[in-house]
């Protein structure tokens, strides 16, 4: 037995002439032995001759100009380059840059450099060299990177460079107001 929804797709098929004149014939035989196939069918083809009475409404021949004319009566929004400073970007990449640079110079001073300054030469030394280096990454005193002076620099850097950053952009939205 066919479903709700392949009925319709074949009776409409039929209604708008798509159907091959097979089909076509067993529609029919359908529409006139099956009370519910007749029934579907004279609803889609009441439905089908609503919307063939309907009558398009066509835009006027000024639809694109005056289209055109409302949205040119806004406001449009400039480009960025006239609203966002060159300078106010490169002093945030300044900003970011130095700190990266504390955190890394930080960090490698932690390091015990002087049991890599031996010379390499045989592949047992390397070894070595690697187990001395996995040996001090092990030895890191993370407690000293964060409490250390140069902690306290760094974020003393930053705090200058945020406050800076902050008057810049107070002054730049009093000048504008």
């Amino acid at each position: 037995m066919n479903t709700q929804e392949q009925m319709e797709t074949r009776l409409w098929d039929y209604i708008d002439g798509l159907s091959s004149p097979a089909e076509k014939s067993a529609i029919e035989e359908m529409i006139a032995s099956n009370l519910e196939w007749k029934r579907k069918y004279r609803e889609l083809l009441d439905t089908h001759e609503m919307l063939n009475a309907t009558d398009l409404d066509a835009p006027s021949m000024r639809f694109t100009r005056n289209v055109m004319e409302e949205i040119a009566r806004y406001q449009v929004a400039p480009a960025t380059k006239t609203y966002i400073n060159k300078n106010i970007i490169r002093s945030i990449g300044a900003f970011f840059l130095t700190m990266i640079a504390g955190v890394l110079i930080l960090f490698l001073r932690q390091f015990n450099w002087s049991a890599f300054s031996g010379p390499s030469s045989s592949g047992s030394e390397s070894s070595a060299l690697i187990n001395s280096y996995t040996a001090n990454i092990e030895k890191l005193n993370w407690g000293k990177i964060v409490s250390g002076p140069y902690t306290i620099v760094l974020l003393l850097i930053t705090v200058v460079l945020g406050l800076v950053l902050l008057d810049k952009y107070l002054q730049r939205k009093r000048h504008a107001s």
